[in-house]
């Protein structure tokens, strides 16, 4: 079948070259795409948020499936458009999207369906802000823009100063524009973080393997909040006994209080989870894979991922055994651009490319990237994923650093940690 990816990030790399590898896919084509994309399909210049224009190109091409990989698309109803238009999409519908599109309308199914998560706040002004504050001890908390602000609207707080003026930040100062008009503010969770992606098909969830992400700029969790710089599968800290639990109490309740709220929820399921003393709690949805946490999972999953994500854009999940999966971990590894996730220059020829590319078990995401003068250049802040598998952990951590070692560009950098987290249960 013919597959169209859209988006131009990490992710959707990962998502294209896992495609172009499967029996069942013939062609797979990209929209934008980047650099790395255009190795493994065929490219083609439509933003990922022009919708008529990506319906239009699935309708002349005869698209079998097209995958969504950004959040901004299915929140502004790519998929509906694409049904509407008698095309198959992989992804939520609109109003499904947004428990992604609004932490306030998540938390309200959560709280539906008696979901775990932190106890919390909707507010709409300084002054409710303010009040709910001076109501409380003094203590930690998590500010958090409703909408979308790609991955930098969560404000980690010391204190009830500090909370004040992240919520002026967001609300006052409109620091992230329409998704900052609400604010959630959470009492800070206490654990170590895992993120489980789902399969759904409205009615069947099949699970992915755990990962756990890396969200702080800085080595030890330190810095400000990213999109994300490095992942690694699976997170041992998730148990069958946990996994279990999780499917029970957070994926189960959720996609059935979704039905119950009149938008069923059919496509990508990621909980951002923090393990606490007293078991798993929701840090938040999203309604897409993960980025970086789809490199390292796609990188280990054997099955076919054309079949399976085009069963369960076709209600056939339940049709399916299990998944199989390569039962070495990986480790992937964010490389960046000098100032992100601030300002940062792009345009900088990268060199060792192939080399990295060379070494046995490594595969190079590309994420902020452009082709230029028979040059890769860079395009965005965060630039490379470098995905690797290894006997243990530590063997993927080795081989994913030892390809970094191999690439440059003027301002790379990455954090040295990723995967230390990793602790046997």
């Amino acid at each position: 079948m013919k597959v169209l990816v859209i988006g131009q990030g990490g992710r959707e790399h990962a998502l294209a070259w896992k495609l172009a590898a499967a029996e069942s896919v013939t062609d797979v084509f990209c929209a934008p795409g980047n650099a790395g994309m255009a190795t493994v399909g065929s490219c083609v210049p439509l933003p990922s948020d022009d919708i008529p224009a990506l319906v239009s190109f699935a309708r002349e091409q005869s698209i079998d499936l097209t995958v969504v990989g950004p959040e901004v698309p299915l929140v502004n109803g790519l998929v509906d458009a694409f049904q509407a238009a008698g095309l198959r999409a992989f992804g939520p519908s609109k109003q499904a999207a947004a428990l992604e599109g609004s932490k306030a309308f998540a938390k309200e199914i959560m709280r539906r369906g008696n979901v775990p998560t932190a106890d919390h706040v909707v507010l709409e002004t300084l002054e409710e802000a303010q009040t709910f504050l001076q109501d409380r001890e003094d203590q930690s908390w998590v500010v958090k823009a409703d909408g979308l602000a790609a991955g930098k609207g969560v404000i980690m707080c010391d204190d009830r100063i500090q909370a004040l003026e992240a919520v002026r930040h967001i609300l006052v100062e409109d620091a992230f524009g329409n998704a900052g008009k609400q604010v959630v503010i959470e009492e800070t969770l206490v654990g170590q973080e895992a993120s489980i992606l789902a399969l759904v098909d409205g009615n069947t969830i099949v699970a992915l393997e755990s990962s756990q992400d890396h969200k702080r700029a800085g080595d030890g969790d330190t810095g400000p909040n990213t999109g994300g710089m490095g992942a690694y599968s699976p997170a041992p800290l998730v148990t069958p006994e946990l996994m279990s639990d999780i499917e029970r109490n957070v994926l189960v309740p959720t996609v059935h209080a979704m039905k119950l709220a009149g938008c069923p929820f059919q496509g990508l399921l990621y909980a951002g989870l923090m393990i606490t003393n007293q078991g798993p709690r929701v840090l938040e949805f999203n309604v897409r894979f993960g980025d970086p946490e789809a490199q390292p999972v796609l990188l280990r999953l054997r099955s076919d991922l054309g079949e399976v994500l085009l069963a369960a854009a076709d209600g056939r999940l339940a049709e399916f055994g299990p998944l199989e999966w390569d039962p070495r971990p990986s480790v992937c590894v964010v490389m960046a651009s000098d100032g992100y996730p601030e300002k940062y220059q792009t345009g900088h020829p990268i060199q060792g490319l192939d080399q990295a590319a060379a070494l046995p078990d490594v595969e190079v995401f590309h994420a902020g990237t452009t082709a230029a003068d028979g040059q890769v250049l860079t395009s965005g802040g965060r630039v490379l994923g470098i995905t690797a598998l290894g006997d243990d952990h530590s063997d993927a951590k080795r081989r994913a650093y030892e390809a970094v070692k191999c690439i440059r560009w003027e301002g790379a950098w990455c954090r040295k940690d990723i995967s230390d987290k990793v602790r046997q249960p």
